[in-house]
């Protein structure tokens, strides 16, 4: 029996609908953000290694959890050299970094003088967070790593 086109599975980025890249891309994610947390913890608690070692530890793995996922699953961009993309993916947490750290500064900041009238809330910091990750996450990780760190 043959196979209709509709059933085959996508088998590279220009025929796998945006959403859908997407949605797995933001899998990716999750699961570098799950090894980081995991990491950190065993670390910590098991290994009974300095909190701050351990968080530097689980974000490395974290990352690279991420980078392989979007390298072999993700993106399925294999045709390109390993070491150029981890170097563009470098690049691009970097700035990740910065917008994520800028940003939850930023609207910490508005919170607390404008919404707050200056009064204090010990939870706006997450809240500012959750903005501000998912913004990056969209706007600028995303682009960058389907655009310039997996480009085909």
């Amino acid at each position: 029996m043959e196979e209709s086109n509709n059933m085959k599975p996508y088998n590279n980025k220009e025929t796998r609908p945006l959403w859908k890249t997407f949605a797995l891309a933001q899998g990716a994610a999750a699961a570098g953000t799950a090894v980081d947390f995991l990491v950190t913890i065993f670390c910590t608690e098991l290994l009974a290694i300095w909190y701050v070692i351990s968080t530097a530890l689980g974000s490395v793995a974290g990352a690279i959890t991420n980078f392989m996922m979007g390298r072999y699953w993700v993106f399925q961009s294999t045709e390109n050299k390993l070491k150029t993309q981890a170097l563009r993916y470098t690049l691009v947490s970097l700035g990740s970094l910065i917008l994520n750290t800028a940003g939850v500064y930023a609207l910490t900041e508005f919170m607390l003088q404008y919404l707050r009238n200056g009064e204090t809330n010990e939870h706006d910091y997450i809240i500012a967070k959750v903005i501000v990750a998912i913004i990056v996450a969209v706007s600028y990780n995303f682009i960058l790593q389907k655009n310039f760190v997996f480009k085909k």
